[in-house]
């Protein structure tokens, strides 16, 4: 599979997954969990839907190369990964009698993860040599 496939389906399952999470906590999740547990699942989904957005856009910014696009890919991916599922862990755990604590650490990880993945992009954008025919 190609890079830009590899972003759109990753972007595509990332979306489609975040409107099912967010409907959950939306409608099933707000008998059991504290408005600020709420709050932080919401932030969660929200991350996780857009950068499962910019995995879909990636591919069609045509100045990034194909490196680049795997880097994107790798940085959004790990940091989404970690960043929204140690949310929705953290966030449910009482609901499921989990002991998932060691997972606090791994957010900001993840986060982390974002902010390079971003940094990229950007150092990409700004550093382009734009020739004019």
């Amino acid at each position: 599979m190609d890079n830009s496939k590899k972003l759109w389906a990753t972007g595509a399952i990332f979306c489609l997954t975040a409107v099912i999470l967010g409907a959950m906590g939306a409608h099933a999740l707000e008998k059991y969990l504290t408005m600020d547990q709420l709050n932080s699942f919401e932030t969660g989904v929200r991350f996780q839907f857009f950068h499962g957005l910019a995995l879909l856009i990636i591919p069609s910014i045509t100045i990034l190369s194909s490196k680049t696009n795997r880097l994107l890919l790798v940085f959004f991916t790990l940091g989404t990964l970690l960043f929204s599922v140690s949310i929705y862990l953290l966030t449910t755990s009482s609901i499921w009698n989990g002991s998932v604590g060691f997972l606090g650490p791994i957010t900001p990880v993840g986060g982390s993860l974002l902010i390079i993945g971003w940094s990229i992009l950007l150092w990409k954008i700004i550093s382009y040599k734009y020739v004019k025919d």
